[in-house]
């Protein structure tokens, strides 16, 4: 059987270097090759929902792929797609790099520039490894799914514009519908979903910064489970510890938490740092929170355009939702939409901070009424963007929420208004 490889090439000339010494070796069947981390991890993902069977046994990592740095990439491959061998292709033959790459849990690595006998000995030695991981594990189509849960990312265009409010609202409505959820404060010197949910903590986001691997075990022990059955990963509550958290442990720790719960929400707060970065880069969603007023739909286009200098997130990849919105404001979604180049959601959040006083000023974000307008809109923009489960008989992606009347009745009237 022919031997799979996808190259993870950002340079053409280096693209068209590897890919030819690729096609020479013996049983190799080189597809065409990915030029960035995101297209690479996309393209795994979507093959391992089709079948196992379709992912390659090998992929070929050249150091200088990008935005995510490749050893960073290659852990996030072991650990999605553990039946998939890496090798690293670098420059660099040092013992140390050596190591670091077989720690991140590359299969193997093979040095600039490429010889035909090290690099066919490297396939064959990572293909045949991978042959007897399937083989072992079996092809059942439950064993590896390498897609893991789905991250939404929640940032603010400005300070007090509602993302907290947001991101606890949306991660209840995935967790009531029968979603395992975990909830992210990534807001590491000012987060506040502790606060608004009544919670005190021990342990933080910070305990799982300096830890290379990240067990179930160890993992469950840094979680707080929230009397709503809601995982939480909290912010430091001392704020300057927040700069243990890098872009590196963050992209870990969202991997971690990817591959254990259905629904990741990671609040980002609104000040742009290495680990929110990494959050919004990985997100399957990532959601920017914006009031209609002039100040915010301007820090709202200044965000979009950062992450796409940073190589962050793309402007058309990236969903605004407007908060406090009323129908005689002059900047509408639309004018938003045209300004800043985004997809705007179609769940509008209305201006109603009254209703939501009581409750976060008591702490008790996760008890805001059933009827309240507020809470309905956000469970609604939950459902639109499929973190909830519809209820049996109800096929449609923003069914019944199970266990809250007033989400339903929301869905109830909106549908009558047709």
């Amino acid at each position: 059987m022919p031997t799979r490889i996808l190259p993870a090439v950002g340079d053409a000339d280096a693209a068209r270097s590897v890919t030819t010494l690729l096609s020479q070796l013996p049983d190799a069947e080189p597809v065409a090759p990915v030029v960035d981390s995101t297209q690479l991890v996309d393209t795994l993902a979507r093959l391992a929902a089709e079948s196992v069977d379709e992912l390659p046994e090998v992929v070929v990592v050249h150091e200088r792929i990008g935005p995510v740095p490749a050893l960073e990439l290659i852990r996030e491959v072991a650990l999605r797609f553990p039946a998939v061998g890496v090798i690293l292709v670098t420059s660099d033959a040092s013992p140390g790099l050596f190591q670091a790459a077989m720690d991140s849990g590359a299969r193997g690595l093979v040095t600039l520039p490429l010889g035909y006998e090290e690099l066919a000995s490297r396939v064959q030695a990572v293909s045949q490894w991978s042959i007897g991981v399937r083989r072992h594990l079996g092809h059942g189509g439950d064993v590896f799914t390498g897609v893991g849960g789905t991250v939404v990312t929640v940032s603010g265009a400005k300070g007090g514009v509602g993302a907290t409010v947001t991101a606890v609202q949306i991660a209840l409505a995935a967790q009531t519908s029968g979603r395992g959820t975990v909830l992210v404060d990534l807001d590491l010197q000012a987060g506040d979903i502790a606060s608004y949910l009544d919670v005190q903590f021990r342990r933080s986001v910070v305990d799982l910064a300096a830890i290379t691997d990240i067990s179930p075990r160890v993992l469950a022990d840094a979680v707080f489970r929230h009397d709503t059955g809601l995982a939480l990963l909290l912010a430091p509550a001392e704020g300057e510890r927040g700069e243990e958290v890098t872009d590196r442990a963050a992209r870990q720790i969202v991997s971690a938490l990817r591959s254990r719960y259905e629904t990741v929400v990671v609040d980002c707060g609104t000040q742009l740092t290495g680990a929110g970065a990494a959050a919004v880069e990985m997100a399957d969603t990532a959601l920017l929170l914006t009031t209609p007023d002039v100040v915010a739909v301007r820090g709202a286009k200044r965000a979009v355009r950062m992450w796409d200098r940073l190589q962050i997130r793309k402007a058309e990849e990236t969903t605004v939702v407007v908060n406090r919105h009323t129908r005689g404001t002059e900047i509408q979604p639309a004018l938003i939409r045209k300004i800043t180049g985004t997809a705007v959601a179609a769940t509008a959040i209305p201006a109603n901070f009254k209703e939501l006083q009581a409750v976060v000023d008591a702490g008790r974000l996760h008890e805001l009424d059933a009827r309240s307008t507020v809470k309905q809109a956000l469970w609604s923009l939950a459902g639109e963007l499929g973190l909830v489960k519809p209820a049996a008989g109800d096929r449609r992606a923003g069914g019944r929420f199970r266990g809250d009347r007033g989400a339903a009745g929301f869905r109830r009237r909106r549908d009558a208004g047709g």
